[in-house]
Parts: C-alpha cells; structure tokens; sequence
C-alpha cells in the first residue's frame, strides 16, 4: 500500500504528528510518499507535486483540519481514491482520526479494515457576460456574496432554468451534504446526513424572515446571478477557498459533479458520532 502524506504547515506540531504517521504506517509495511512541501519541511530533497497524487499513491493522508481537507480536493484534482484526514485543526467534521491514533489508523491501512464515505462534489461555472467561462469544484459550498460595499445585495437563482426567487441579502450559498455543517448551518442551515442526494441553497443575513434555506434533488441545476447593476461587484468562493469577482452580468450555474470524495473513515465511526461529538449534544 502506496500512502501519500500531505501536511498544512501551518499547523502546531503538524510535523511531529507527520514523522509519527510515517513511522506508524512504514513499520506495517506501507510505503509512505511526501507531497514536495511536506518532504521540504521533513528535511528531505524527495517530493511529488499534490496533482501527482492521483497516479502516484493508493491512499492520500492529510494532516490539518476541515480547511486542509477542502485545500486537497482542489490540490489532488481528479483523486478517486480514499483521502483519510488526520486531525490536528479544531472542529474536523471531515477527518478520519485524531494525531492520538496514529497506530490505529496504520493498522486499518496496512490491513485494509476500513470503510469509505462517498461525498458528493459541486462543479461551479462562472459565465462571464463577454463569453469567457471558469470552472471550480468544491466539497462544501460555493458562495456569492456582497463585495466591497456594506450593503444588502440582491440576488436572482433559478432552479433548471425556472425562477426561483429574488433574495435580498448578504449573499447565497449552495451546500453539498457535507457542507451543510459548515457555512450553511452557521447561515441557519439545516443538518443534512452526507449520503443524502440533495443541495441545499441558503440565503446569508437575508432582509426577510421568510427567505429560508431550501433543500433540492442533487441532478438540478442551480442558477446564482446579480440583480442590480448598482450593487456593484459580488465575491464569488469555492469552500472559502478559490476566489473571484462577479460583476453584474455574469451568472454561476452550480451542479453535482461528475466525480464524487472517498473519504477514509475507520470502522465504528459514523458521521452521526461526529455530531455528537463536535456538536456537544448530550441527550436528556
């Protein structure tokens, strides 16, 4: 079993947490492979680039939270394999284990004892009103949101074409499952379980109380564009991530992706667990 390591370095004793993995993971027989960055902080010379992944390594490890998760699915690019998450951030709804279990996360590697969640993935098109077209793919959200200006924005979608509504707010977000414990639910989103085959689109700070969230079959295609022209520039992101203006004019068709995230996760885990966990809900 080929393990490839990516490590945020941004993360405190991030690397100490790597040598630990690598020493857990090669002493099973696993043969462990550093992203380019990574192998640089580990002191060594020897690297593969992070779009390198996809035909180098069997399985992707990565070592950081819930944001170094969502960096990969951009880094690795078309990575069907399973992606395990080591956590060394703080909430890590999308991680596999702790930087305390270490060894039992070798052994479920080494010995192939170990299930896979698949997510769902956003392919996110910006059509710019000269013709030109950019697209991102996302594991969480993508968001259109207010710019520059302090003010309320006004926002058209359309589902399949069809109108939906006009929203006047901060911005909108459509969410993946997975996304839904993440910006949706900080937006007043709900809680949606990762297998489930749906959107959901929620308005950010809206001025009506009646604009809500509205859960949709994920094989829709969902429209986002600027209303008025004096609203000024919008921001577009992917997972808080990738970046990139949207002027009036140009519009975001938002869709399910045809690839899906394999994410690793150790047997007797669930994402249920999960949100007892980091949630702190202790029942009655």
């Amino acid at each position: 079993m080929k393990v490839g390591l990516l490590l945020n370095p941004q993360k405190a004793g991030g690397l100490n947490t790597l040598l630990a993995l690598r020493v857990a993971l090669e002493s099973r027989g696993c043969e462990c492979v550093l992203e380019r960055k990574t192998a640089q902080l580990a002191g060594e010379n020897e690297g593969i680039y992070a779009r390198e992944f996809p035909d180098q390594v069997d399985i992707a490890a990565v070592l950081g939270g819930d944001g170094t998760m969502m960096h990969a699915v951009s880094r690795f690019g078309d990575f069907r394999k399973p992606v395990a998450g080591i956590n060394i951030g703080t909430l890590g709804f999308l991680t596999t284990c702790t930087d305390a279990e270490l060894d039992d996360f070798a052994e479920a590697v080494a010995t192939g004892t170990f299930n896979i969640s698949v997510r769902m993935l956003l392919k996110a098109t910006v059509s710019r009103k000269n013709g030109e077209e950019e697209t991102y793919y996302g594991l969480n959200e993508v968001t259109m949101a207010r710019g520059e200006t302090g003010r309320l924005v006004t926002l058209k979608a359309k589902i399949d074409g069809e109108w939906l509504n006009r929203y006047r707010a901060d911005g909108l977000i459509v969410a993946t499952p997975t996304g839904s414990t993440a910006y949706s639910l900080s937006a007043g989103g709900p809680l949606i379980a990762p297998q489930s085959s749906v959107m959901v689109i929620t308005p950010i700070c809206p001025h009506s109380l009646s604009q809500r969230s509205l859960v949709v079959s994920d094989d829709v295609e969902v429209e986002i564009s600027p209303e008025r022209a004096d609203d000024g520039p919008m921001i577009f992101t992917v997972d808080g991530r990738d970046t990139t203006r949207i002027d009036p004019g140009d519009r975001v068709t938002v869709v399910k992706a045809e690839r899906s995230f394999h994410l690793l996760r150790l047997e007797g885990t669930s994402f249920y667990e999960a949100l007892r966990q980091k949630l702190g809900w202790q029942g009655v």
